[in-house]
């Protein structure tokens, strides 16, 4: 019997392609240049742009992303221990993208950009993972914001209001306050916390010194607000990669929250903050330099908008058909005195819906939150705002800015008629009512009736150092004596004429009372 070579040939192809089927082959590559978190690696032929590899080190394996594809070699960012990478060293492709893991499990953990823990607590025992960089949902799959997202800062509240599915920018030099407004509106949230309305809220450090950090964790963990709250860190000691992976780890961690409500459960809300985008940017910068890749405008890469950009595009309100659940978004970002124009700020406040600008001058001059009224502004407005206040709040803004500029003209000493001299008062006290300390986020019932009281001229006679004790008596009363109107301000949300009437009755009550004991 003739034995036929290309039969056999045949039959050993066939052999060795259904047994390389069987297995799952991985392409090899070799490190040939490492350092700083970054390394090159030539032979991984087919890999993609984004795709996890494994770096196969003497202390174990460590995660590592594709993140440029040049004409021999790979350029890729190193997670993990950068420092156990050696030249020679082989490594793996995946064929999958980066993930972490996402659900209930995370709510009071302090967690890395990677999703493993930080703190002395268990070990996660969470299954579900998502992908860290996503598409965000098209316009046909989101709805218009018109939740309010309360804060508890009276005048972000009432002048600048912030929709659930918003992105707001917090906007300041460093030491002006962003972070202590971030944390107000994360502890305000506890109100909500058992209910269809609860948010949980997600606070990712990005190249924060640990102590601050350890600062945010306990001050949370004191007002309760830790059972709802996600703390995804990386320092200012973690390697540029992990700094620039983490808002889109905390993103990821929010959207599992969001998309709840298309499995037939309970929406929730997510609220982001990213504290700060302008330190994600330096990051991103030194690992772009490092790949090589030619720095543009001011030093930073072209592609440091898209950055930003599709971080704060997954922030969103998903229609009724997709469960209508949301994901809110604070970026945090640091000015260099005052430099609003400055490149990373001026591309931030083009991607956001409006901005909270803290200025320095009135922050060493007592008035905190120090909110500019000028340039702060919501592009979603009186949309997202309950109607009791955006009927009382309407004119504030103005006669507000109005004050600041009497306020200067009046400093030149010129004589003031009657009408003037009353506006100038009324709007110091007004400035005076909207203070507010750190910590202590106030109800929106409480905001309104004293903003009400503030707007009606109940303070005008209030002497300027009483106005914040006036304030506190007449909540008191108002949670007291005036229960039935706070109830039922509550309950509506709106300022009728019962409502009103009734509320104007009890503010005169109580002033005649206070004048009395005064």
């Amino acid at each position: 019997m003739k034995i036929r070579t290309d039969e056999i040939t045949s039959v050993i192809k066939q052999e060795i392609e259904q047994y390389a089927a069987e297995l799952e082959v991985s392409e090899v590559g070799r490190v040939v240049e490492v350092g700083d978190g970054i390394a090159r690696i030539y032979g991984l032929s087919k890999a993609m742009a984004g795709e996890l590899v494994e770096f196969q080190t003497s202390e174990g394996g460590v995660m590592g992303q594709v993140m440029n594809l040049e004409e021999d070699t790979v350029g890729c960012v190193i997670y993990g221990d950068y420092l156990a990478v050696k030249e020679g060293d082989v490594v793996r492709s995946t064929g999958r993208l980066l993930e972490v893991p996402v659900g209930e499990a995370l709510l009071g953990r302090v967690v890395n950009p990677l999703g493993e823990p930080l703190d002395d607590g268990p070990a996660l025992d969470t299954s579900e993972r998502r992908k860290l960089d996503i598409i965000a949902p098209g316009i046909a799959e989101r709805q218009p914001v018109t939740e309010p997202l309360q804060t508890g800062v009276k005048a972000i509240d009432a002048m600048i209001p912030i929709g659930r599915g918003q992105r707001e920018l917090i906007i300041g030099d460093r030491k002006t306050g962003k972070t202590a407004v971030a944390l107000d509106t994360i502890i305000n949230q506890k109100q909500y916390w058992g209910t269809p309305e609860a948010v949980v809220c997600i606070y990712v450090a990005v190249g924060q010194k640990e102590s601050t950090v350890a600062g945010v964790v306990e001050k949370l963990k004191q007002h309760g607000a830790m059972d709802y709250t996600i703390v995804v860190n990386a320092a200012s000691s973690d390697p540029a990669p992990m700094q620039y992976i983490a808002p889109y780890a905390g993103c990821a961690m929010g959207e599992y929250f969001m998309w709840q409500g298309k499995d037939g459960k309970t929406p929730k809300h997510a609220l982001c903050i990213y504290d700060d985008l302008s330190k994600q940017a330096v990051a991103y910068r030194q690992l772009s330099l490092l790949l090589r890749r030619p720095p543009g405008r001011e030093a930073y890469p072209g592609d440091v908008f898209y950055l930003h950009s599709r971080l704060l595009e997954r922030a969103t309100k998903l229609s009724d058909e997709n469960g209508g659940g949301s994901l809110t978004a604070l970026p945090v970002i640091e000015t260099q005195e005052g430099d609003v124009s400055a490149y990373i700020p001026t591309n931030v406040i083009s991607i956001t819906d409006g901005q909270i600008y803290l200025e320095p001058e009135l922050f060493f001059s007592g008035v905190r939150p120090a909110i500019n009224v000028g340039i702060s502004v919501s592009r979603v407005g009186g949309n997202a705002q309950v109607k009791a206040m955006k009927k009382i709040a309407g004119s504030l803004r103005l006669d507000l800015a109005a004050f600041r500029e009497l306020e200067a003209f009046a400093q030149l000493g010129t004589e003031l008629d009657a009408a003037t001299q009353k506006q100038l008062d009324r709007g110091a006290r007004m400035v005076e009512l909207l203070k507010q300390p750190q910590y202590v986020p106030f109800h929106v019932v409480d905001q309104i009736i004293s903003i009400y009281a503030g707007t009606k001229g109940y303070l005008d006679d209030v002497p300027l150092d009483k106005v914040s004790g006036f304030e506190k008596e007449m909540l008191n009363y108002m949670r007291g004596s005036g229960r039935a109107v706070w109830d039922d301000l509550d309950k509506s949300r709106a300022l009728n004429d019962d409502i009103e009437g009734r509320l104007k009755d009890a503010l005169s009550t109580f002033k005649a009372d206070w004048k009395q004991k005064a």
